[in-house]
């Protein structure tokens, strides 16, 4: 695996190695070793997984305190556009995004370190979407950031009318008024 470290310090994107042929195509998803040696020790206590049609936007998410995550995504079926927004306030690049495009055929990876808002919007008809993460889902702990605030500036490839988002998504705060990580 290619591991290439972002403009934001701790962000990776992550090449794995496909094999095709025939058959179809083989590859390592994740290996501990390669990942500690590239990135760190990361230990991921959980996979998760969702399904998501076209225009459909989830985040800015992310959860505070001691129930901060880590995240490894990546996309099983279809494409989407993911985000992360640096949240830690002694970071230099404090408020600044990252944004890469994860689909089936690239077979990329984007690491999120603890620290960060999360979020990613659905390029394809549907979109099969995984992570793994490194501390449980905790309610009291949630918290978020509006997809569309103006300082933030993030380009979205969408008409903001044809977003599909939760009503809790909607009523997220803007950057300005959100809580940062030290």
């Amino acid at each position: 695996m290619n591991y290439k470290e972002t403009a934001l310090k701790g962000v990776f994107i992550i090449e794995s190695n496909v094999f095709k042929d025939a058959r179809g195509y083989f590859m390592e998803a994740w290996k501990d070793s390669e990942f500690k040696q590239n990135i760190g020790s990361v230990d991921f206590i959980q996979d998760n997984e969702s399904k998501s049609s076209k225009n459909v936007l989830r985040g800015l998410h992310y959860q505070k305190g001691s129930y901060s995550q880590s995240k490894l995504v990546r996309v099983i079926k279809g494409r989407v556009l993911d985000v992360a927004v640096d949240l830690r306030k002694s970071s230099p690049t404090f408020g600044q995004h990252l944004m890469v495009e994860l689909s089936e055929e690239n077979k990329l990876q984007f690491f999120i370190p603890r620290g960060f808002a999360h979020g990613f919007l659905v390029l394809s008809d549907e979109a099969i979407f995984t992570y793994k993460v490194d501390n449980v889902y905790a309610p009291q702990a949630e918290a978020g950031i509006r997809w569309d605030d103006p300082e933030l500036n993030i380009q979205w490839p969408i008409d903001p009318d044809e977003v599909i988002t939760s009503e809790k998504d909607l009523r997220q705060p803007l950057f300005a008024d959100a809580d940062y990580f030290d």
